[in-house]
């Protein structure tokens, strides 16, 4: 407010008007920012839970799927290794 005050020269006003319109734009761009990676992060959780759910239900069924679920737990783990070393190389 003290620099609306001082303010004396409409290019001072709009400078004044100016920097302050940067200032919010900016804090709702960062705002924006986060709630994007939270709601990525809230997506990719409803699949994880989705498929922890599919991965526990198939382990309780009986024996007969114990190969399959020992397969893919070694595919899903080999599969994580692959992606990261690959984001990894990315990145750089």
């Amino acid at each position: 407010m003290a620099d609306w005050a001082r303010a004396q020269s409409p290019g001072a006003v709009e400078e004044i008007l100016d920097r302050e319109n940067k200032r919010m734009a900016d804090s709702l761009a960062s705002k924006v920012t986060r709630l994007k990676s939270d709601s990525d992060f809230t997506s990719m959780t409803g699949l994880l839970t989705g498929s922890v759910k599919r991965f526990s239900t198939m382990a309780r069924s009986g024996r007969d799927n114990r190969k399959l679920l020992c397969g893919m737990a070694v595919g899903l783990i080999v599969a994580f290794f692959i992606l990261s070393y690959f984001l990894s190389r990315a990145r750089t």
